[in-house]
Formats: C-alpha cells, sequence, structure tokens
C-alpha cells in the first residue's frame, strides 16, 4: 500500500491499510488511521494526527510550520484531522501554535477542494464545504455544515456559524450569524441559507422562524441591542433561534450586520 517511492519517517506511525503514493514524504511524529489514502507528492509533517478514511490528494502539504514570525519549531503544537475528509490538490493545512491553543483542528466528513488554505489555530467542524481557493487565516472557526464558496478569505479570528453560505469571492471581517447567506467585500448579510437548511433536515416551520429573526436583525433597522432584545422570548421557544442568540451574544469582532440591495 505504501509506494517504494515515498519517503517514511521511522518514527511516523501508518494502519497498515493506509495507502501512500509515490514521492510523497511523511515525517516523524504523524500519524495516520486505517483507511486513509494519501496521493502523490505530498508533504506531511508532525507533529499531526489524521484519522481513519481520509482521501488526500497529490500536491498537498499537512501539517507544516505556521505562518508565524513568532513560532518556534520545537514547541510542539500540532494538527489534528478527523475521519472521512476530502482534501483535494495543492490544499494547505498549518500546526497551530502555543499563543492560539497549540492545535489546528479539521472534524469529519469535510470537504476542502483545490488549493484551500488552512492556517494555524483554526477550528474547522464537520460537513463543511470549502470551493476553490478559499482561505483561513489564522484563529478562525468555521462551524458544522458552513458552505465558503470559491474564492472567500476569512480574516483572523472570524467565526463562520453553523448552515451558513458565503458566496464567491466573500471577504469576511466579521462574525457570520448561523444559518444565513453572506456576500461581497466586505461581506453583507444577503439572505436566510434556506436551500441549505432544507437538505440539513430543518422543517418548514423553523425555516420560517429563522426567517424571522433574519428580518429582526436585518431589516428593521433596530441596533444589534435591541434585536437581541427582540429574539430574547423566541429564542426560548425555538432552539435554532437560541443557537443564533447565542453565537451573537459570543462575538468578539461583531458580526456582520449590513445586508446587501
Amino acid at each position: 500500500m505504501i509506494d517504494p517511492a515515498a519517503r517514511i519517517h521511522p518514527e511516523a506511525r501508518l494502519a497498515e491499510s493506509v495507502a501512500v503514493g509515490p514521492w510523497t514524504t511523511i515525517g516523524a511524529g504523524v500519524e495516520i488511521g486505517a483507511g486513509t489514502v494519501i496521493g502523490s507528492h505530498c508533504v506531511i509533517k508532525g507533529p499531526t494526527r489524521i484519522g481513519e478514511n481520509n482521501r488526500i490528494y497529490q500536491f498537498c502539504s499537512i501539517g507544516e510550520d505556521p505562518q508565524d514570525k513568532k513560532f518556534d519549531p520545537l514547541c510542539g503544537a500540532r494538527l489534528e484531522i478527523g475521519n472521512g475528509n476530502t482534501i483535494r490538490e495543492y490544499v494547505s493545512i498549518n500546526r497551530g501554535t502555543p499563543g492560539g491553543g497549540g492545535v489546528t483542528r479539521l472534524g469529519n466528513h469535510n470537504w476542502v477542494m483545490a488549493y484551500c488554505h488552512i492556517a494555524h489555530d483554526c477550528l474547522v467542524g464537520n460537513h463543511t464545504i470549502f470551493a476553490n481557493n478559499a482561505t483561513l487565516a489564522g484563529h478562525v472557526e468555521i462551524q458544522d455544515f458552513a458552505i465558503l464558496g470559491g474564492f472567500v478569505g476569512v480574516h483572523q479570528f472570524c467565526r463562520v456559524g453553523e448552515s451558513s453560505f458565503a458566496a464567491i469571492s466573500a471577504v469576511i471581517v466579521k462574525d457570520v450569524p448561523p444559518f444565513f447567506m453572506v456576500e461581497g467585500n466586505t461581506a453583507r448579510a444577503r439572505a436566510v441559507n434556506r436551500e441549505g437548511l432544507k437538505r440539513r433536515g430543518f422543517d418548514p416551520a423553523a425555516i420560517e422562524v429563522i426567517k424571522r429573526a433574519y428580518k429582526t436583525l436585518y431589516r428593521q433597522s433596530l441596533t444589534l441591542e435591541r434585536a437581541l432584545e427582540e429574539l430574547a422570548p423566541v429564542a426560548q421557544a425555538h432552539p435554532e433561534v437560541a443557537r443564533l442568540v447565542s453565537f451573537i451574544e459570543a462575538s468578539r469582532r461583531g458580526i456582520v450586520r449590513n445586508r446587501a440591495g
């Protein structure tokens, strides 16, 4: 399962069913779980743990030192990748830094298309989609089922909420609340991600409640404080709105507020 032209460090730990293509280099401190397939010409450095049944295509750079001038290569900061991820050509994912929690993490069943970059200390959840050339700066959080269109850029320390959608070339400099669509440079709220919610199994009644919450935030010319007051009783009755409100209240950078049109 390991091509003779691959170079595997003796301190790397690979399950027996791992496949490695030619001219791939796997360094010390790398652990790869069963069923994972690594293409040709990849470089994987440790400390990095990659779970089971991942597919990493050719020419990827996984677990390289972060692009941080303060970084000490001996600090032990690491990268963790879960199970069932697809990582396409020329993707780069850097390890964490001591100042950012020490870990970059990619969860399970994510689809990362060609030329994407996930920087140090990013935390990516499960079932996300990164279209070609989507780029995360350091310390970014991407929650479950979020979708980033092609060429989307996310500023450091921003959060992108669950089941949100960022349209092609959006430049995100503030937090994107769950369930909403954003577009533009800089990103502006556009609408509820209704199609994404349907695909995830949200029932029509829940989507309608989220739509009303969107209108409260973006269509009634309310201050954010006043909008949250309006949403408080709704959140008590509807868990989706409760998650939305909790996300906004936890924001340190502030949320995308101005909408297109």
